[in-house]
This record gives C-alpha cells, sequence and structure tokens, in this order.
C-alpha cells in the first residue's frame, strides 16, 4: 500500500503534520489537499492537541498546486467535495488551504514554498525555516492570479512594495532575505529545523491554553482592524472581559499556595 499524502504524529500535546509527496515536492493535488485540510480540522478538534506543525516532506514544502492535475494531463486524484467540506473560499474571498482552527500552527518550511505552497505557509500562524527554505510568488509567471493570500497575507507580513515586488518579477527569497524581511521568524540549520519548531511547540503548549487560544484569536480580530483606535478598542474589549483568576495557571498557583499553607500549619 502508497504512503498516506499526509502523515500526522501527535506526541506532547503537538501534532506534526507532514505533506508527504515528496517526488512531486509535495505539489498541492486534490487528494494531498483534501487529506491537508482534514488532518488540520481533526487536529483542531483534538482536545489533546494545544499546538501544530506544519512541514513537508524533503526535500521542499510545497511546490504549489498540482499543474498537471488541473490541466488535466493526469486524472484526478480525489472526487470533489460539496461546498462546506472545505477546502474552499472563505466568506471573505480568501482561498483557505487550512481551516481555522483555536491552536496556533507553526510552519516548518524545509525546502521551497512556492506559489500555492507559499499561501499555504502564509495561512500557518508563523514560520520557522531551514537553511534550505526559499519562497516565491510565480503566480504571473504562470498566467493565473493568485486567491489564497499572497497578495493580502504577503503584504501584512513583509510589507505592501516588497510584496509587489516578489509577485510580478516571481523572484525568489532565500532563507536569510525571508528573515531580513519578516516573513519568518527564525531561519536555522536543516536538521534543526523540526526540533526548534518542536521547542517553540512546548513552549506553547506550557502556557495556559485558554489565554494562549484567546490571544490567537485577538490577534486575528486585529487582522481586520481598519484604524489603530480600532485596534485599540479591540484590546481593551478584550482585557476588560477575560475574568481573572479563571485560567489554569491561577488555579495551578491557588493550588500550591493552599498547600503552602497547610504544610505551615501543621
Amino acid at each position: 500500500m502508497p504512503e498516506p499524502v499526509v502523515l500526522v504524529d501527535i506526541e506532547d500535546r503537538v501534532a506534526t503534520v507532514t505533506l508527504n509527496r515528496p517526488e512531486a515536492r509535495n505539489a498541492l493535488s486534490r487528494e494531498l489537499t483534501l487529506a491537508l485540510w482534514d488532518a488540520m480540522t481533526e487536529a483542531g478538534q483534538n482536545t489533546d492537541v494545544d499546538a501544530v506543525i506544519l512541514t513537508g516532506a524533503d526535500p521542499a514544502f510545497c511546490a504549489g498546486v498540482d499543474l498537471k492535475e488541473v490541466s488535466g494531463e493526469t486524472p484526478p486524484t480525489a472526487a470533489p467535495r460539496t461546498s462546506g467540506q472545505g477546502p474552499e473560499r472563505d466568506t471573505n474571498g480568501l482561498y483557505r488551504f487550512l481551516p481555522v482552527i483555536g491552536q496556533p500552527v507553526i510552519g516548518a518550511v524545509n525546502g521551497v514554498a512556492v506559489t500555492g505552497g507559499l499561501e499555504v505557509a502564509l495561512q500557518c500562524t508563523f514560520l520557522v525555516a531551514s537553511e534550505r527554505a526559499r519562497f516565491a510568488d510565480t503566480h504571473a509567471r504562470l498566467g493565473i492570479m493568485p486567491g489564497g493570500g499572497a497578495t493580502v497575507l504577503l503584504a501584512q507580513s513583509i510589507g505592501l512594495r516588497r510584496a509587489v515586488e516578489m509577485s510580478l518579477t516571481g523572484n525568489f527569497l532565500t532563507a536569510a532575505e525571508a528573515l531580513d524581511l519578516g516573513l519568518v521568524n527564525h531561519v536555522v540549520p536543516h536538521e534543526e529545523l523540526l526540533p526548534r519548531a518542536r521547542r517553540l511547540a512546548a513552549d506553547i503548549v506550557s502556557n495556559d491554553q485558554r489565554s494562549v487560544r484567546r490571544l490567537l484569536r485577538h490577534y486575528r480580530q486585529l487582522a481586520n482592524a481598519a484604524t489603530l483606535d480600532e485596534a485599540h478598542h479591540v484590546e481593551g474589549v478584550m482585557a476588560e472581559t477575560w475574568r481573572p483568576g479563571t485560567s489554569q495557571v491561577a488555579a495551578r498557583r491557588r493550588d500550591v499556595t493552599a498547600r503552602g499553607r497547610a504544610q505551615t500549619r501543621t
């Protein structure tokens, strides 16, 4: 039996999701696209998962949409789904390769992330890159238009003028250039990519999860804020409506304090 096109491993409350079509540089066939959506949805619903890492089987992260399948050169790898089953275009127009889930998604970019693959990376919460990573938006080279966030999310990450340059030239960024522009948070030696991503995930897991998920929702809301005043208002509402003392961390501290007082009395 062939290997699944998406691999999932869950350990220490972290789900590692791996695109697994290395012979095609993890190009997004319909089968892979559907399997990725399902794996991320299941991770989001799993109460034993507090963080997700998304990566690709070497040598690539994702080379974009499988153009051979799209053009009809090769047969469809899966039957299409009806609306509402994902992946599909969101109400705001963004084509979502990844569903919105409550947990943060760390993109561990191990190789090229091109066009649709770049959009998959941009839909992650933040990115860690191998020194072998390369990034490009080649929609214009292919004569097609982006719909998965290449213009909006890329401009949000590196600034409008730099995003325009990437899209109009189709030129590649190295991992170091991506770090300088703020597209990725860290660049590490290739063999250190998953260990670094797992350490970051472990730091997230160690925090109060209700706080983590509320902050993540807040940052998503800020992306829609039109003005600084609106952004400050959103933060103020969050601060004023958050109930102190209800978090897991606060509960642990109360337990430690209570035990300490009991030991003192004895």
